[in-house]
């Protein structure tokens, strides 16, 4: 629903837009120049180059596979770069709810856990006086600088992509998360979402559980590989989907089952987004980079690693679909309200 506006009202507010377009510009400025080294060595890497890949790293025996994992990550690091245009610019604003709202989560998750984890591990990593990544041999993946400059452009683009992000979904959105939790009216669809916060929440306790367990030190489904090289990054990891599990059952039980009555609607909802968008990314991601791994290879996941992985991206992906239909519920509602406080034409 669109609103005429006056001029004297439009050009009130022009000097108070021109602050906030020139915060837009330098933030997504910010972003481009944060994803120039990823981009480049993606591109640098498809085109034959091994730079900072060292000479006995798995990486160059990878082939085709590598160079289609390769040329993914290129795409979606670009999808930032179009995320932070239409995100700052006015034809943003035209661009359908899902079309930008998809992407942004799936972002935000996968950025999310490379935040927590690598700063965790940067800490750790200071305070015993060595580099973030201590696998410096010459079989490591990756030399240590690389790890360094693309997580650190990637904790970069996450701190400017959500800002941008909170500032364009408060103009456009804010009517969707106005109140507080208990004073949403009741939904039709209330059983449905109480039923699938419950089924959600129980997947992603089974995958938390697992995941606890391996940051605890534990090996119990664990390959040999994974066992040998569990060290305190990988159990950062697995600590920031602990983590990450926590948000994602805590949102969307109180919003599925109507706690925390005096909370904002905005809280629950931020845990659940962050969340499930963090399980569901990463539980594909690790899903998706074993297709190529042969049967018999040490890199194979085990059974459980797999069904771990699958899970927290299937209850992410329901914690999903139930958003969009809350927010749709929601639209609909502040649609109705318009329309009843609309005033009728007076007639004659």
């Amino acid at each position: 629903m669109t609103f005429p506006t006056s001029p004297t009202r439009h050009h009130a507010a022009a000097p108070t837009r021109a602050p906030r377009r020139r915060i837009g510009a330098t933030l997504r400025a910010i972003t481009l120049a944060a994803c120039i080294p990823y981009l480049s060595l993606k591109i640098a890497w498809i085109a034959g180059s091994r730079i900072g890949i060292p000479e006995g790293s798995a990486l160059r025996k990878d082939g085709g596979f590598l160079v289609a994992i390769n040329a993914l990550t290129l795409l979606m690091d670009g999808a930032v770069i179009v995320l932070s245009f239409l995100l700052t610019r006015p034809w943003g604003r035209k661009v359908p709810a899902w079309l930008l709202a998809v992407p942004m989560w799936c972002a935000s998750g996968l950025l999310a856990p490379i935040v927590v984890g690598f700063s965790v591990q940067m800490l750790g990593a200071a305070a015993h006086g060595h580099n973030a990544v201590t696998d410096d041999g010459s079989d490591a993946l990756l030399a240590p600088w690389v790890w360094s400059v693309v997580y650190g452009g990637f904790i970069v683009q996450a701190l400017t992509l959500v800002t941008l992000f909170v500032r364009y979904a408060r103009e456009r959105w804010r009517h969707l998360w106005r109140g507080r939790t208990g004073e949403l009216p009741p939904s039709p669809t209330g059983s449905a979402r109480r039923l699938t916060a419950g089924t959600a929440s129980a997947l992603i306790l089974f995958a938390g559980a697992m995941h606890l367990v391996w940051a605890a030190g534990g090996t119990i489904g664990l390959t040999p590989a994974r066992i040998a090289a569990q060290d305190f990054n990988s159990r950062v990891n697995d600590a920031a989907y602990v983590l990450f599990a926590v948000l994602a059952v805590t949102g969307i039980l109180l919003l599925g089952y109507g706690r925390g009555r005096r909370l904002p609607v905005l809280v629950p909802l931020a845990a659940a987004w962050t969340g499930a968008g963090a399980l569901a990314g990463w539980g594909g991601w690790l899903t998706l980079v074993t297709l190529g791994v042969a049967p018999g290879d040490p890199k194979l996941p085990a059974p459980l690693m797999s069904l771990t992985y699958s899970v927290q991206m299937i209850a992410g992906l329901m914690v999903a679909v139930a958003g969009a239909h809350f927010f749709a519920e929601r639209a609909a509602e502040a649609r109705h309200r318009d329309e009843r406080e609309t005033p009728c034409p007076a007639t004659l």
